[in-house]
């Protein structure tokens, strides 16, 4: 097992806790109905865009668990190839496609709202969900278990975890932008 490999799966996993305990502390303050106004007609609420990352953090960790089952024996294989472990942040390429969201449509919606307390409690346990996965594998296994997507190329699951924490942080930059769209800056 390679230490460093080991390390930065860990400073992700530390990374995605501290960006979603930011996240929530920009929301303080704000009232049930300003989580759940759109500040425009075809643009998502906060509550939205919190409960999307949740569907899509859990549709990929099916993605990832699926993929871990399948491709292990083959990271097994490479054990001893190197692989990459940092990505540039894919949602900052120009030209990458920024309107997919529908696909990982969020469950709740200023037509069935839920408290913001339920939103934190679905996200941090699903991100709990990712931690479990991750902690306790060779990350010299995670390295060689990839996936293609057809924009960002092959991910390997540690690259594809921190994909997933850029992906994040580009909805706290949203949800910043609806905070100053509804008056209410920090």
């Amino acid at each position: 097992m390679d230490n460093e490999s080991n390390s930065i799966v860990l400073t992700y996993l530390d990374l995605m806790d501290r960006q979603r305990e930011q996240l929530f502390s920009l929301l303080e303050g704000l009232s049930e109905s300003d989580i759940w106004q759109k500040p425009g007609e075809k643009e998502w609420s906060i509550g939205e865009n919190l409960d999307h990352l949740r569907v899509i953090n859990s549709s990929t960790l099916t993605l990832f668990k699926i993929t871990w089952l399948l491709l292990l024996p083959i990271a097994k294989v490479r054990y001893d190839q190197p692989y990459q472990v940092d990505i540039d942040n894919v949602y900052k390429r120009e030209g990458f496609p920024l309107n997919t969201g529908w696909i990982w449509s969020p469950k709740y919606k200023p037509g069935n709202p839920t408290s913001l307390e339920v939103l934190q409690d679905n996200l941090t346990r699903t991100h709990l969900d990712v931690r479990n996965f991750f902690v306790g594998k060779d990350p010299d296994y995670l390295g060689h278990v990839s996936l293609y997507d057809p924009v960002m190329g092959w991910l390997n699951l540690i690259r594809a975890l921190r994909v997933g924490l850029y992906h994040d942080d580009l909805h706290r930059e949203q949800i910043l932008e609806i905070k100053q769209k509804l008056g209410k800056p920090d």
